[in-house]
């Protein structure tokens, strides 16, 4: 028997316009996304709604020459317009490349030559930006406004198709056979290499993250999801927004996280889901947070009995990576594990629990890198895009090698342990050590570098700089100053150094291997950074 055919058929005759069309003749007048701007009038789509819309926006892309397979950069701030941008170039059947909106020029350019994008669609304040880094797009198109506020003189005067000029009679788009291992999205994700790696999602993948996560984090039809975080995200695209169209569920979009229009916005509109960031704790906690309200999950990386007493909901611990689609290992608080654990390995993966020196299974209370095991393009990303260097090394015998430790305790319950040492983690976002180190070491006035991260009472942690300076005598401040500018010219804030700080010599391990637990230990004992 073929596999490839086998494995299309596990997902038979389903895919993203699947979903869509199902809702609106089964729950037309249900809403499916309420849209709720800082400034100005919000609004609402019901399934039927949206499904028009989509259709009617993959009928202007196809007429604008977008076909099957092409892809489409789209770079804008949580707005309904790249929502919708997403789900038609899925239902045309191109590929929706959502990137992260912190990029700066040099990363839009790699982004759109690595994966040969086509057509960008934007917002007015990165028009001139993605315009200026990727002259070879065949056209763009830009939003009315930027994310409900509105666009500056200099914004407004970008010279590009208007969004709405896309929009076309829904009619006009005659449908296309379901082919659920087709490719849909494109994610990079930095991962822990010195360039970020384009993930490959296919409409499998958004089946099963439609069919998987609502049972995970017991959402049903009648649920709000509220999404503050970037939609260029996992979280946000397939944590959240497949996990309502899985069950006809409802979204709430912020254009992004705001502390004081979180309760404001849950209360309003019934919310019931949110998922939990480091930065979202203090308002679950807050002693004027409002007596009655929907809100009961919230869905975060480790069971917390403690938090999930002071925030009054229930913490369903959920782990994955967009790599992973959805979640990959999840647990409940109905389930009473213990403090910390993650849970259970999700039903459709294997796990395994690897000594990286040995290669041999961990034993209870060993730590050792997180393996999973599933079919790719359904329960795991397709490929990275472009990348048979980084496939090769992603995967094993079959098995996603994560790049994260953890352990194996009793009852079967993973725990986590720490990232791979070159990954931080700065307010949800991935940051690659190595990439930062590299751009870093272009400075002539530094012979070594180290990036390690500090704690952060907002962000979790911050990348830091650890230099070893070349010969000679250096004004330290200058330079520091300098490789922080360096940094922001060429990368995405969050990836940009706090701190620059000055040693003789870094510590060394077995094999002169640095010890970055110990670097990172010496960056807590500095002065608070912003």
């Amino acid at each position: 028997m073929d596999d490839a055919a086998l494995q299309q058929f596990q997902m038979f005759d389903q895919d993203i316009p699947g979903l869509l069309a199902h809702w609106a003749g089964h729950k037309p007048e249900h809403p499916v996304l309420v849209w709720t701007p800082r400034e100005g009038a919000g609004r609402r789509w019901t399934y039927a709604d949206l499904w028009a819309d989509v259709r009617g926006l993959a009928a202007g892309l196809a007429a604008r020459g977008i076909s099957k397979g092409d892809k489409v950069l789209i770079h804008a701030e949580n707005c309904p317009e790249l929502v919708l941008s997403w789900l038609a170039c899925a239902t045309l059947g191109a590929v929706g490349v959502t990137t992260n909106t912190k990029s700066v020029g040099a990363e839009m350019t790699y982004f759109a030559e690595h994966t040969g994008a086509v057509a960008a669609i934007t917002q007015p304040q990165f028009a001139a930006m993605v315009a200026e880094a990727a002259p070879a797009l065949g056209w763009i198109a830009v939003t009315g406004d930027n994310s409900g506020e509105p666009a500056t003189a200099d914004e407004a005067a970008h010279g590009f198709e208007s969004f709405d000029a896309l929009l076309a009679d829904p009619a006009d788009w005659a449908g296309r056979p379901a082919e659920p291992m087709l490719p849909f999205g494109i994610m990079f994700t930095s991962g822990t290499t010195s360039r970020p790696k384009a993930v490959v999602h296919t409409h499998a993948n958004a089946v099963w993250a439609s069919r998987t996560g609502p049972r995970n984090i017991d959402l049903t039809t009648d649920d709000t999801y509220i999404i503050f975080l970037p939609f260029f995200h996992v979280n946000a695209q397939s944590w959240s927004f497949f996990s309502v169209l899985g069950v006809g569920a409802t979204a709430v979009l912020m254009p992004k996280w705001s502390q004081s229009r979180f309760w404001p916005t849950v209360v309003e509109h019934g919310v019931t889901h949110t998922s939990v960031m480091p930065f979202v704790i203090p308002n679950l906690m807050s002693p004027d947070k409002p007596a009655e309200h929907r809100l009961r999950v919230g869905v975060f990386g480790l069971m917390v009995p403690d938090l999930e007493r002071a925030a009054g909901i229930g913490i369903y611990a959920a782990y994955g990576m967009t790599e992973t689609v959805t979640h990959s290992i999840t647990a409940k608080p109905s389930e009473q594990l213990p403090y910390r654990s993650m849970g259970h390995v999700t039903p459709g993966y294997e796990i395994a629990v690897v000594d990286k020196e040995t290669g041999a299974l961990c034993t209870e209370g060993q730590t050792g890198e997180l393996w999973l095991r599933a079919t790719r393009g359904i329960q795991l990303f397709l490929e990275y895009y472009d990348n048979p260097e980084a496939n090769a090394k992603a995967f094993e015998d079959g098995w996603f090698k994560t790049g994260d430790m953890v352990q194996m305790g009793p009852g079967g319950n993973v725990f986590y342990q720490e990232r791979d040492k070159d990954l931080l983690k700065v307010g949800g976002e991935n940051v690659s050590a190595k990439e930062v180190e590299d751009l870093v070491l272009t400075h002539p006035a530094v012979a070594q570098v180290a990036v390690v991260g500090k704690q952060h009472p907002f962000l979790d942690e911050v990348p830091v700089a650890f230099v070893i300076p070349t010969p000679g005598d250096h004004d330290q401040a200058a330079v520091e100053g300098e490789v922080i500018g360096m940094c922001r010219d060429s990368l995405a804030g969050f990836k940009v150094p706090r701190a620059v700080y000055f040693v003789d010599a870094f510590p060394l391990g077995t094999l002169d291997k640095i010890l970055k637990n110990k670097l990172r230990e010496m960056a807590d004992e500095q002065p608070p950074v912003d």
